[in-house]
């Protein structure tokens, strides 16, 4: 009857990986340079739990007790991306990264798009800040009806539209019939960017992600089929596709999902309470805002003490992340490739376990799967064994 909490810092990257640099990621460390610029940062409850002691980690002190195991892994699929972060949290290493369009997408795929969806063109079609695509050609989508279609660096097609003028289910239909185009091309994502009012427009949490499914089972998989309860919460549905998820439960943000969680803790009965926050990612790190970065980790700080007063003695809560996003790296606007953190506690766990550096995000899937019973399998090496007896 054990319960897992599995938290992902949606891009709290703890330092370039070994190849960074082929992805022009070198020198890049999120969670160290956040706090260097933000200046006096109280994270209390992360320092006791061990956050300070995890490699690599030098803008922290360590703590001389830590509570949890800690350590961190490095990814081994060639990307560094959301889908494939979190699919090899679960299990499914890529071999291959997603198609990524520098130059922006096919005029074929473009023509069939607005031919299918019924729009009269669009806007953009080409890598842009999602914040300040809207901010440029708001004004424009508005006046002409023409959805603003971009792409980063990740192996995704975004669409952003006003949700009152365009409105919301067309947008969200706009972005069904593009994941039916682009799905043959093995595109990661299409993602659904409403916003609404006037200059200066503002995002808001009516995204959705249109995700492929893992080319391969994952634990999340392996868990619904043993009829063991798997709640995702925040966008962890739409990362993969709906599939080993057994229900979904919608947020606005970071606060908000900490509370959905927390309701979890307090009614669910066994199973993986499997949570994405996207305030860090989406709001601090694309947006290059250190201290905004820093605030919202104080604020988790808080609500984690508060999570754990609902916890049962046998409860384990593991928090990762999917990959970097370092606040302070200029070049670029996109995802930072960068180890992760990994902390691992609850009342029946041994403390202070140093798990090292792990060799792939897949150990923290093989370690939840192993703590709700099932066998061992798939790729990554639980650490189980090191945390309970």
């Amino acid at each position: 009857m054990r319960r897992v909490f599995l938290i992902v810092l949606d891009s709290l990257g703890v330092g370039a990986l070994p190849d960074a640099a082929e992805f022009g990621d070198a020198g890049t460390h999120t969670l160290d340079h956040l706090l260097a610029e933000a200046g006096e940062t109280s994270l209390s409850r992360l320092s006791e739990l061990g956050l300070g002691n995890v490699p690599g980690v030098n803008g922290l002190a360590p703590s001389a007790a830590p509570i949890a195991a800690f350590g961190r892994c490095a990814e081994l699929s060639p990307g560094k991306d959301t889908s494939t972060g979190h699919w090899e949290m679960m299990g499914c290493v890529l071999a291959e990264s997603f198609p990524v369009y520098p130059d922006g997408f096919p005029d074929a795929l473009i023509a069939e798009l607005c031919r299918r969806a019924a729009i009269d063109g669009v806007l953009e079609n080409r890598p842009a800040s999602g914040t300040e695509v809207i901010a440029r050609l708001g004004v424009e989508h508005v006046r002409t009806g023409k959805p603003i279609v971009y792409t980063s660096a990740d192996s995704v097609l975004q669409v952003a539209a006003h949700e009152e003028h365009f409105g919301l289910e067309r947008l969200y239909r706009v972005c069904e019939v593009a994941r039916e185009l682009t799905r043959p091309l093995g595109l990661g994502r299409v993602i659904a960017r409403p916003f609404v009012g006037e200059e200066p427009f503002e995002r808001t949490y009516n995204r959705r992600d249109y995700s492929l499914e893992p080319p391969a089972p994952t634990v999340l998989d392996r868990l619904v089929a043993a009829d063991v309860p798997v709640v995702g919460v925040g966008k962890i549905g739409d990362i993969f596709a709906g599939r080993g998820v057994t229900r979904s439960v919608h947020t606005e943000g970071n606060r908000d999902g900490m509370q959905a969680v927390l309701a979890e803790a307090r009614s669910l009965e066994h199973g993986l309470v499997f949570v994405n926050l996207v305030d860090f990612d989406m709001l601090y790190g694309h947006r290059r805002d250190a201290s905004g970065y820093a605030r919202a980790l104080e604020e988790f700080d808080t609500d984690l003490c508060e999570l754990e007063t609902a916890l049962r003695p046998d409860d384990v809560v593991v928090l990762t992340a999917d990959h970097g996003n370092d606040p302070t790296f200029t070049r670029t606007t996109d995802h930072t490739r960068e180890y992760v953190p990994v902390l691992a506690w609850g009342e029946r766990t041994r403390r202070g376990v140093a798990l090292g550096t792990r060799a792939s995000f897949a150990d923290v899937g093989a370690t939840v799967a192993e703590l709700l019973g099932l066998e061992s399998g798939g790729a990554g090496v639980s650490f189980a064994g090191e945390l309970v007896a």
